[in-house]
């Protein structure tokens, strides 16, 4: 009687858990440009956001560890979790953005106009980098090995992962085991919770994607 009953997907053992949670507002996002590894900080909306995405956050049982990108909106939002949680921030760079190269800070608009041939590959080819920049297949390759050294770091355990679209999107894709339509498809909220959870035998569930409600 004391071995564990399978879940819904066959495991019996504990899964590692992901709690996937977007930045916060900038003063980039409120516009819809393009934010990479540019560093803006949360304005004071997006600290709302945050606050209130840590109180959603804080109702996930058992958290064990906040792993956040280094960039300064998630850090900022990582740190509004760690108030109310009482676990210590850890960064990872793994989990920073996606570098849009030359397209920092421009809009979609904007970016088209400026490389047009490129821009219409880069919407529909993972492998097309932006000038300057990292494709969505490098990040990809980054995240995945992130996600591995996150499994092995914490085996088991509730991870808050603070970080942007892409990072998210790819852990998520990961978690389903689907193609890269998934990036291209697939829309997230400022200051949103995704939940994912890993199992050691190699098996992956999505339990929630872009929770945003409490915000809004």
């Amino acid at each position: 009687m004391g071995e564990k009953s399978p879940s819904w997907q066959g495991q019996r053992s504990s899964p590692t858990r992901f709690i996937l949670l977007r930045h916060g507002q900038t003063a980039l996002s409120v516009d819809r440009r393009y934010s990479g590894r540019g560093n803006p900080a949360l304005t004071a909306e997006g600290v709302r956001q945050a606050r209130a995405a840590a109180q959603r956050v804080q109702r996930e049982e058992g958290i064990s560890a906040i792993v956040t990108s280094p960039l300064s909106r998630a850090r900022a939002t990582a740190e509004e979790v760690a108030a109310v949680t009482g676990v210590d921030v850890v960064e990872h760079p793994g989990l920073i953005e996606n570098d849009f190269g030359e397209w920092e800070g421009l809009t979609f608009l904007e970016a088209s106009e400026r490389h047009p041939e490129i821009h219409r590959e880069w919407l529909s080819d993972i492998t097309v980098p932006a000038p300057g920049g990292e494709s969505f297949a490098q990040v990809a390759e980054r995240v995945a090995e992130t996600k591995d050294d996150l499994l092995q770091r914490y085996p088991g355990q509730t991870v808050v992962i603070v970080s942007h679209v892409t990072p998210i999107k790819l852990m998520l894709r990961e978690a389903l085991g689907v193609g890269p339509e998934l990036l291209f498809r697939l829309h997230l909220d400022l200051a949103s919770v995704s939940i994912a959870e890993f199992f050691p035998d190699g098996g992956s569930v999505v339990r929630l994607v872009n929770d945003a409600a409490h915000w809004h």
